[in-house]
């Protein structure tokens, strides 16, 4: 049973506290926070949260940026004394949340709040590992030595085990890779290791708490295997809360789908290897069957295309002419199980590699033998590995059986969840029916903060010229707004081109989008002054950089999915099938949601302006561009670069 916090004396008025006693105008916060401005909207979805949390039903809000979201739904979910999870976008967004304004929250209350965060294994530093590794040469080189050091002196005085603890260590470390937590070669309660384990005890502080904040990922992964016994990460919990919610159905379909490539079956021979020399039982014939499942591995994957993301649909024909490689590459797979169970007094070490074979297994064949018609399943080559995967056409009906039909309460939360002021696209797109829903308006004055500017005389985007006008364009509203800009692009190779085309022109600053980690690429930005950063789809949300230093977003078109990505080819021939319009019903809606995102990125406070800048006029042409504009916030619209101009000369 939980115990509900009480608030300070000095804050609390008699009777029960509710959302309206800390964002009344005379409310809690008001005396706590000495900057604090009471906002009807933030009101409003408290509220809401308030009641879904008591009256056991789901609920969608969309807030716009500036709301106060974030406090909105989390003094809510301290006052119902049940067990929340709160799922963030991101890992950044997760630690900002405990961080942050968590210890905010505990500042209002007399009794420490029952809060914990959880993140995925590979976070977490493996003390078996380390001591292992301080006996028996795992580490190469003098930078894995010296932040072997460093983590030996943290491993002594970390109470969480966290990596994101450990600053000074560089975030590519090859030597925490080898030393993380990642369950590949977890023994589990067999490690001599499990009561002092740092996941251990994660889930003890996850069991004590009401409060349990995660990210996507993780929440997801669990959710993936609840039902399966004794594989669940999180508690039981009575409500989750969803922010950045336009995020979930790509998750979830990761999670809910089917993975497997050669550099896991690569991993899993080098790590075979590794740990036999370790702990004294190679053999001959164990490192024969390692060198036989590395030929037939490297044979099978080379059967399928060398380049890019395809749909791969011939499953039939693949196995006829190509049955003995595939038969090769599970028998070489079973051999190796077969090895490793007759392993003598090493179950600790074997039992994760067996199970890590057997999962390889199961996914190879779902890939080749299930023919599930509820899945999408392609190809993909990124660098030297080949992914084969499998990805639910439709999520809807898995979220609908596996979270909205077994959790009292969800909520989903975020700036972009309406497309034309209405909530259908979202509702459909993740099967959730009979949610309550509520749209917060921004508190922010987009009209008199904003210049939308979209060209009128650039060819369209698709036309080869497009890159040549469209980086004369952004030359001349760089000029205007002396940098201090985001260029948002909807292709590496769109970047690549306009960047070759202004670098040479361009007196300011530029950064672009794989010259270094993102986020030192964003703190590059804000340190430098008139900067230019060039990036893509990950620099078009969870950015957060308030005031002049950045006066401009640029985006080269309207961001539509592309149509031959298999999901996305298969998604669109799902709605046809259901005799829907695709176009109208699925990628203009998506399109919208993504402008939204990128366009999100400039105003953030109530003191910043700037002009958002759109090179893609098919927005103002053609009869579908007024589902962007009424799925836009109210901006000052104009296609004249004069305005542009004069709106930074003020």
């Amino acid at each position: 049973m939980s115990i509900l916090p009480q608030a300070k004396p000095s804050q609390a008025r008699k009777g029960k506290l509710t959302a309206y006693s800390f964002f009344g105008r005379n409310g809690i916060l008001s005396r706590a926070h000495p900057h604090y401005e009471y906002r009807h909207g933030q009101l409003s979805m408290a509220q809401a949260v308030e009641s879904a949390l008591e009256e056991r039903h789901h609920l969608m809000v969309e807030a716009g940026t500036g709301t106060g979201k974030t406090l909105a739904y989390l003094i809510p979910s301290v006052l119902s004394g049940k067990r929340v999870v709160i799922s963030t976008g991101t890992k950044n967004l997760q630690e900002q949340l405990y961080l942050k304004d968590v210890p905010f929250v505990q500042s209002l209350f007399e009794q420490p709040l029952p809060v914990c965060y959880m993140k995925g294994r590979a976070n977490y530093l493996c003390r078996q590992k380390l001591y292992d590794a301080e006996r028996e040469p795992v580490l190469t080189g003098l930078q894995e030595v010296n932040d072997l050091r460093l983590i030996r002196e943290w491993e002594k005085k970390t109470e969480t085990g966290d990596r994101s603890e450990l600053r000074e260590m560089a975030e590519t470390s090859s030597a925490w890779w080898k030393l993380d937590a990642r369950s590949d070669l977890c023994a589990g309660q067999k490690c001599k290791q499990f009561e002092r384990c740092f996941i251990t005890e994660m889930h003890r502080r996850a069991l004590e708490s009401n409060i349990i904040i995660v990210n996507h990922h993780l929440f997801f992964a669990d959710l993936a295997v609840r039902d399966q016994a004794f594989n669940a990460i999180l508690p039981e919990y009575a409500a989750v809360i969803f922010d950045e919610a336009h995020e979930i159905e790509d998750i979830a379909g990761q999670y809910f789908g089917m993975s497997v490539s050669n550099l896991q079956i690569q991993e899993l021979i080098k790590d075979t290897a590794a740990i036999s020399r370790r702990k004294l039982f190679a053999t001959p014939e164990l490192d024969r069957s390692l060198v036989q499942l590395g030929d037939r591995t490297e044979e099978f994957f080379h059967l399928f295309p060398s380049e890019g993301r395809q749909g791969f649909r011939e499953h039939e024909a693949f196995l006829t002419a190509h049955e003995q490689s595939y038969t090769e590459l599970i028998f070489a797979l079973n051999v190796l199980c077969t090895r490793l169970e007759t392993v003598q007094g090493a179950i600790e070490e074997t039992l994760p590699l067996v199970r890590r074979a057997k999962t390889i297994e199961q996914a190879l064949r779902f890939f080749l033998e299930s023919g599930d018609a509820k899945y999408v399943y392609w190809t993909e080559r990124r660098g030297r590995g080949m992914y084969l995967q499998a990805t639910p056409i439709d999520v809807a009906p898995v979220l609908a059986a596996h979270l909205f039909d077994r959790v009292d309460t969800v909520i989903l939360t975020s700036a972009t969840l309406t497309v034309a002021g209405g909530f259908d696209f979202a509702l459909s797109r993740l099967g959730l029916e009979n949610a309550r829903t509520l749209h917060i308006e921004s508190p922010y004055d987009y009209g008199k903060q904003v210049t939308l500017y979209v060209p009128p005389h650039l060819p369209d985007p698709r036309r080869p010229e497009f890159a040549r006008r469209a980086a004369d364009e952004i030359e001349k509203v760089l000029e205007a707004s002396r940098g201090r800009a985001f260029l948002l692009f909807t292709s590496y190779q769109q970047m690549r081109q306009i960047y070759e085309l202004l670098r040479k022109r361009l007196e300011h600053p530029l950064l672009m989008q794989g010259e270094a980690p993102r986020n030192a690429l964003i703190e590059a930005f804000r340190a430098t002054k008139g900067a230019v950063l060039f990036g893509t789809s990950s620099f078009w949300q969870g950015v957060d950089v308030q005031g002049d230093q950045l006066s401009c977003v640029v985006i080269d078109r309207l961001p539509f999915a592309v149509p031959t990505d298999p999901v996305v080819a298969a998604r669109t021939e799902a709605v046809r099938q259901g005799g829907g319009n695709a176009f109208y019903e699925y990628q203009i809606p998506q399109a919208a949601l993504a402008l939204k995102q990128g366009f999100g990125r400039l105003i953030r406070g109530t003191s910043d302006r700037g002009a958002l800048v759109l090179l893609d006029n098919r927005i103002t042409r053609l009869p579908y561009g007024r589902v962007f504009f009424e799925s836009l916030p109210p901006y000052r619209f104009t296609d004249k670069l004069r305005d542009v101009q004069e709106f930074f000369d003020v």
